[in-house]
């Protein structure tokens, strides 16, 4: 799968402007503050149809502007594809496949499998616990529509759940029966979550192992750890034993929407026990790792997208992840950097073709 060309109106800080793309390397570089990271954005909406580092969607409108449209053909499974998400003020985003809108935003994500590294990672190790649900369910979600559905069920359920808690604590009134009914359909999707996140950690932890070894030369051990209520019993016995709990909070203290995933590095937690570098490598191994699986599962090399790659990381670091990517297991790869020098030097050490855009 490849991104062949690339348009921007009205994105962020750009009001026009195009890219034809080389097949395997591409580096952005420029100063900061000039709009690179905003490129890279724009290839990661065109995957998932919203932005990487701002969720309030009309934010990506430039200054003074109405609208945004992003462009992006594609060559996948040797036909073209032709996606546009575009934006109006005070209107619903829209999603296009070769001319035709996407009813469900849902049935888009995993098309364009596609992985980013960024400085933005690291709020996955300071940031609480949804940070990294949220990681684990774009990982499992770009290759399982079920997982997907599952997930916005359960939200919504969860939702109606905890509102029902509120007007029983408003109205000082209690039904056990209507909550049943939730907590049923809650444990369905849960356990059916829980079952897919725990299998999928299993497959996932031994890849991300073998990558951080591959990073940082075999220098340190690290883990990641499930945590999750529905290791202690299942999900209906759980929510009615937390009753009480859930009534005097107002809202669903337990189930798989409380999981979480522990980084250590040597049994301790790496963000209070990790140097910038160790942890930027962990965060690196992380996403290298989403990439393998992501391929493995849809058959696709996902596009991989490298944002202030250079960043806090030493020249040893730096050179085993380039060498990484130097092999046809990577499809297609982009770079942001400040210093055009730099980059260039470290993708000449790649034996394969690149294009360097200076903004």
């Amino acid at each position: 799968m490849i991104l062949k060309s690339l348009s921007l109106l009205n994105y962020k800080n750009f009001d026009s402007k195009s890219f034809t793309f080389n097949d395997k390397i591409n580096c952005i570089v420029g100063n900061n503050g000039i709009g690179k990271t905003n490129v890279l954005d724009a290839i990661y909406h065109l995957s998932f149809g919203k932005s990487y580092f701002n969720p309030v969607a009309t934010q990506n409108i430039r200054h003074h502007e109405d609208f945004f449209v992003i462009n992006g053909d594609y060559e996948k499974d040797e036909k073209n594809e032709k996606i546009v998400v575009s934006l109006k003020r005070g209107q619903k985003k829209v999603i296009k496949r070769n001319a035709k809108i996407y009813e469900k935003f849902s049935d888009h994500i995993g098309f364009l499998p596609l992985v980013i590294i960024s400085p933005a990672d690291r709020d996955l190790i300071i940031e609480g616990s949804t940070t990294r649900r949220k990681f684990i369910d774009s990982v499992i979600s770009q290759s399982d529509k079920t997982y997907l559905s599952h997930l916005i069920n359960y939200n919504k359920i969860l939702a109606q759940r905890n509102a029902l808690l509120k007007y029983f604590a408003l109205n000082h009134t209690f039904n056990n029966d209507t909550l049943e009914v939730y907590n049923n359909q809650l444990t369905d999707y849960g356990t059916a979550i829980f079952e897919k996140r725990d299998a999928f950690l299993k497959t996932f932890i031994p890849i991300f192992k073998a990558r951080y070894e591959a990073i940082s030369s075999g220098n340190e051990s690290v883990d990641l750890v499930y945590h999750s209520d529905l290791f202690d019993g299942k999900l209906n016995t759980l929510l009615q034993n937390t009753i009480n709990k859930d009534k005097a909070l107002q809202y669903t203290s337990v189930g798989i929407h409380k999981d979480d995933l522990h980084f250590n590095i040597e049994g301790h937690p790496i963000k209070k026990f990790g140097s910038q570098g160790q942890q930027k490598s962990f965060l690196i191994a992380l996403k290298l790792a989403q990439f393998d699986f992501i391929k493995t599962q849809s058959g696709v090399n996902p596009i991989l997208l490298l944002d202030d790659i250079f960043d806090k990381l030493d020249e040893q670091r730096v050179a085993q992840i380039i060498k990484l990517v130097d092999d046809e297991n990577f499809g297609q790869l982009f770079i942001s950097d400040t210093h055009a020098e730099r980059t260039e030097a470290a993708v000449k050490q790649v034996h394969q073709s690149y294009e360097i855009f200076k903004l």
